[in-house]
């Protein structure tokens, strides 16, 4: 079939009216804000601001100074079974004994870790950190104890 210019589709969308260019152009004038002269007449204000009354976000007592505003850090650790194995018969599996072991980052401040299964453990531990109940049920298959 041969295409000609009548075949064509139409286009549905409209220019947008630009505001503000004289009043022939028929949003001239007050360009569509209303008939107000007053500060949200004007052209751009800060999100916060509400009028000359102090603003919500200062309202709340911060503390003040570099750094202090952002939330404390938490880090987060998921162990596997699997990785205990490192460990020695009879050792005791603590956070102290993750960061020797390299598990954990050396400069996690208060890591919150947990024992997730995943492989086997081998090894007969002593675990004092939080684990699931299949975790807790294959170190005491493993002849190690766990203690929270």
């Amino acid at each position: 079939m041969i295409s000609f210019l009548a075949n064509l589709p139409t286009l549905v969308a409209r220019a947008k009216k630009r505001l503000g260019r004289g009043i022939g152009s028929g949003k001239g004038v007050k360009s569509g804000r209303g008939t107000t002269r007053h500060q949200k007449a004007r052209s751009t204000i800060p999100l916060h601001f509400e009028g000359g009354q102090g603003r919500l976000v200062k309202r709340f007592p911060l503390l003040r100074g570099k750094g202090r505003n952002y939330s404390r850090k938490t880090y987060k650790y998921v162990i596997y079974s699997e990785q205990l194995n490192v460990f020695d018969d009879g050792s005791v599996v603590d956070i102290a004994a993750l960061f020797k072991a390299n598990l954990i980052e050396a400069d996690a401040k208060s890591p919150i870790v947990k024992l997730i299964k995943k492989g086997e453990v081998t090894k007969k531990l002593t675990v004092a950190l939080p684990v699931t109940q299949s975790v807790k049920a294959m170190i005491e298959k493993a002849g190690g104890t766990v203690r929270v």
